[in-house]
């Protein structure tokens, strides 16, 4: 998956919450105040398409762009690289991480292990 810049990510949270969709869809979600111009926007969507994110069809005399790939998908491989980066490729270190600064507790740990040992014994 090719590494988006922070505006190819905002946008695509934008094109994720509505699904099939044009730039001008996109731009109407921002606040008035806060608005981006349509070209910058278009200008997004084609380099999202060709990072293989969007696809498009022709709608009337535009055209209509879809995610290509799930938030679900893009949010594991973000954590893949996170845990590369900052655990050492650990995710034992990550889960320990959250362990000691109390954002998981050792129940919630032995009752989602148990869940999966139910699991896979199916």
């Amino acid at each position: 998956m090719y590494k988006l810049t922070a505006k190819e990510e905002e946008v695509m949270e934008h094109i994720w919450t509505l699904g099939a969709c044009a730039p001008k869809d996109v731009v109407a979600l921002y606040p008035e105040d806060e608005r981006p111009h349509i070209n910058s926007i278009a200008n997004a969507f084609q380099s999202l398409e060709k990072k293989g994110y969007l696809t498009h069809r022709t709608q009337g005399r535009g055209y209509i762009y879809e995610p290509c790939v799930c938030k679900q998908d893009y949010g594991r491989s973000k954590l893949s690289s996170f845990v590369k980066r900052y655990f050492d490729d650990s995710y034992m270190s990550v889960v320990s991480a959250f362990v000691s600064e109390e954002k998981v507790s050792e129940a919630e740990l032995m009752q989602f292990l148990a869940d999966k040992m139910k699991d896979s014994a199916l």
